[in-house]
């Protein structure tokens, strides 16, 4: 089975200082929601205590990319990475641990 991030280009964390991220959400219902504030949190606990990382997929205005990183922190709208990068959380798609 084929996956979303399968088929999606990979980036370097420093090329999302770049990204341009649209303020609309990417995910449709609640519980998909919830559950990918369940995988940034659980991410974030693996990249703290065990340098664990994750792939993180997220779409910015030129579309789907994804990046292997550990989460440093996963706050209210933010995920902050390694170097002053920050995702916003309502552009993120998945996390796969």
């Amino acid at each position: 089975m084929e996956h979303l991030h399968d088929r999606c280009p990979h980036v370097n964390k420093e090329e999302i200082k770049k990204s341009v991220f649209p303020s609309a959400e990417v995910l449709q219902m609640p519980e998909q929601i919830a559950g990918r504030r369940k995988k940034l949190e659980k991410g974030m606990i693996l990249g703290n205590n065990h340098k664990h990382k994750v792939k993180i997929v997220f779409e910015e205005k030129e579309g789907i990319k994804k990046v292997e990183t550990t989460i440093w922190a996963a706050m209210e709208k933010n995920i902050s990475l390694k170097g002053g990068v920050f995702i916003p959380i309502h552009r993120i798609h998945d996390v796969v641990i």
